[in-house]
């Protein structure tokens, strides 16, 4: 699998330091258990491997860097095997501050074999004021593999008085099935954020949004299942809604803040996965 080039940021000038790093992990099945096959990790970008006990190994994907501006570069890729079962997820919230030169760039990149399911459970990535991201995730699944995979955007902390009136944010979702795509998804907010996403076609005034896709062999056929889960969230300041597609489910959820649509999401993906999520969620 490669990273997207036509989707990444150019490249910074000589004359400032910037961020660069790339982790891999790749799982496969070994018998009854599923076992690290791969690890691979330099720059800034770094891989935790906690201990779980019975349940499907967890990677925790971290920028040593405390965060990205415009020039940094990122790269995560998590691979599973046949049959094999992965999570893998964030440290904390990745924050985006303010930029001076170009966008910060992140790419993220997934390989499914058959009968295989990643769970990409990142945790919110914060954009400051006048903060530039360019972000892209691409997925390759085979056969009947399945994915679970959540993004989620927070305009600054309302908590700190913070407001973002300058941004550039650009997401990208390619997810292809046997090298067909089936799944296509863009997002882009450049200039005043607030005032952007104030109107009833966007957000309604809300400062936080999450995608959430679980792609997989007929999943439409669990529809009711999902209206019921985001029902089941809803609450004053959250939004949240589902539709489904051949093989897609897909559930959109805008808040007011960046509490609101963290605590509504982990109700959901607790509910959808019937499990807990990763410790790190919960520190």
């Amino acid at each position: 699998m490669t990273i997207d080039p036509a989707f990444s940021a150019p490249a910074p000038s000589l004359g400032l330091q910037r961020v660069t790093g790339r982790a891999r992990v790749r799982f496969e099945r070994a018998g009854e258990t599923v076992r690290l096959r791969d690890l691979d990790q330099s720059g800034s970008a770094k891989v935790r491997l906690p201990k779980v006990h019975g349940e499907a190994p967890v990677a925790v994907f971290l920028n040593t860097a405390g965060g990205l501006t415009g020039g940094d570069r990122l790269e995560f890729e998590a691979q599973a095997g046949a049959d094999a079962h992965a999570v893998i997820t964030t440290q904390a919230a990745e924050r985006i501050y303010r930029s001076q030169e170009g966008p910060a760039d992140v790419q993220g990149a997934i390989r499914v074999d058959a009968g295989g399911l990643v769970e990409w459970l990142p945790q919110e990535t914060i954009l400051f004021d006048k903060a530039a991201l360019t972000r892209a995730l691409a997925v390759d699944l085979e056969g009947n593999a399945r994915l679970l995979a959540v993004e989620s955007v927070v305009l600054g902390r309302e908590a700190m008085g913070e407001d973002v009136h300058a941004v550039s944010f650009r997401d990208r979702w390619r997810i292809r099935r046997n090298g067909q795509l089936v799944f296509a998804d863009e997002t882009r907010i450049s200039g005043d954020a607030t005032d952007i996403l104030s109107g009833s076609a966007t957000a309604a005034g809300g400062r936080a949004f999450a995608t959430l896709v679980d792609c997989r062999e007929d999943a439409e056929g669990d529809i009711d299942a999902a209206r019921t889960a985001v029902g089941d969230i809803r609450r004053d300041g959250l939004s949240a809604g589902v539709s489904a597609r051949k093989g897609l489910l897909i559930f959109r959820l805008v808040a007011e803040n960046g509490q609101i649509l963290r605590a509504g999401l982990m109700g959901l993906l607790e509910a959808w996965r019937g499990a807990r999520l990763p410790r790190t969620w919960y520190c």
